[in-house]
């Protein structure tokens, strides 16, 4: 028979109470257990002393006949100073997951295509604008300043004459 350190739940809906058991590890969260060492109610706050309590020479005993603490109890006997645990190193934590992989590329590839497409847009019209500011000079020859004056009177008169 293994036995375990573990909580059992409490309480009632939304105001949980765990006691800290030792059972055996194939019985119900819930069910039969040999004996309670102690309690944890999460709604005290994290520096309340009464948020974990343990009877730490029972603890202790357990512990030296081989019981196994579940990873919740262990943090609290790690705390408590009554059994060290060894920290866990996951290093793919924080990392996403394979799907979320392809969904931030597909999307970094689509933002790409989209700004390309804008700098191609923006470089057409501008290459549009450039281009009949190009093409009208050698087409009309442009005259001197003081040509341009002169013309400009006698441009609008033989227009009103044509209208007139």
């Amino acid at each position: 028979m293994s036995v375990s350190l573990r909580l059992s739940r409490g309480g009632s809906k939304k105001r949980p109470y765990y006691k800290v058991v030792v059972a055996n590890s194939r019985s119900p969260r819930d069910g039969a257990y040999l004996e309670q060492v102690g309690t944890y109610n999460p709604l005290l706050a994290k520096d309340d002393e009464n948020r974990v309590r343990l009877i730490e020479d029972r603890v202790r005993y357990w512990l030296g006949v081989g019981a196994q603490p579940t990873d919740r109890v262990a943090r609290m006997l790690d705390k408590a100073g009554i059994k060290e645990r060894t920290a866990t190193v996951n290093p793919a934590k924080g990392e996403p997951g394979k799907k979320a992989k392809e969904r931030a590329e597909d999307r970094a590839k689509k933002i790409a295509e989209a700004e390309e497409a804008k700098r191609e847009a923006e470089e057409a019209a501008a290459a549009a604008a450039a281009a009949p500011v190009a093409e009208e000079a050698p087409a009309e020859e442009a005259p001197a300043a003081g040509e341009a004056a002169a013309e400009l009177p006698a441009e609008e008169a033989a227009a009103e004459q044509a209208e007139g």
